[in-house]
């Protein structure tokens, strides 16, 4: 708004700002309207939120349980193990991309898994690891590791 009132073209304006001229008229026509509160989003209704705040829950409160403690054959989730998991057991439709953002938004984030060396003790550890591979797992941010 400064750059206008010191007599700026849109053009010129909209250069310096590498934006369309028609975001900077937009931008212009608001101020003018409605001054410095016109500056701010309006409100919008956009799409409804997808999952309710309770099904947000029950993804949090999964993936920070020990899938032993649900009587699971593995030791640690992956998002592949949390899909199937929240699809099949909580009857939540989701995908594994969704369950990231919602887990990264309450600021749980994944790391690499240990790599082991050496032949397992466990002689069914193939069959308890489930389909999924041991390349990530599930810690909250700031726990120990």
């Amino acid at each position: 708004m400064q750059w206008a009132s010191e007599q700026q073209r849109v053009p010129q304006i909209a250069t310096r700002l590498g934006v369309a001229e028609n975001t900077v008229r937009n931008w212009l026509h608001r101020f003018n309207e409605a001054g410095l509160p016109g500056l701010f989003d309006e409100d919008r209704t956009g799409r409804p939120p997808t999952y309710s705040p309770q099904e947000v829950s029950v993804v949090v409160a999964t993936a920070l349980t020990k899938p032993d403690d649900l009587g699971l054959p593995f030791g640690h989730w992956t998002l592949d193990r949390l899909e199937v998991y929240l699809n099949e057991e909580k009857g939540i439709a989701i995908k594994r991309s969704r369950i990231n953002e919602i887990l990264q938004a309450e600021g749980l984030r994944w790391r690499k898994d240990e790599h082991w060396f050496g032949e397992r003790v466990d002689p069914d550890f193939a069959k308890k690891r489930g389909s999924s591979p041991p390349s990530t797992r599930f810690h909250q941010r700031g726990a120990p590791s």
